[in-house]
């Protein structure tokens, strides 16, 4: 079993779902529920391990927020 971290986002425009994996080319993916963008990049991760051997060029860290005076 390989686990992946993959950074959401919602799309205000098309209030689609959005999500990536740091650091793996091509590992990217949308939906219209979280649900289904956790099967499609899931999809698509085991189809880009299919076709090469991965390696990651980062490692997720954590996310900070940002202020600005």
């Amino acid at each position: 079993m390989k686990i992946f971290t993959a950074i959401v986002e919602r799309d205000t425009d098309t209030n689609l779902y959005v999500g990536y994996v740091p650091g793996f080319s091509g590992a990217h993916s949308q939906g219209e529920t979280l649900d289904e963008l956790r099967d499609n990049l899931r999809e698509v991760i085991e189809m880009l391990l299919e076709d090469h051997k991965v390696e990651l060029n980062t490692e997720f860290v954590g996310t900070e927020q940002i202020v600005i005076h």
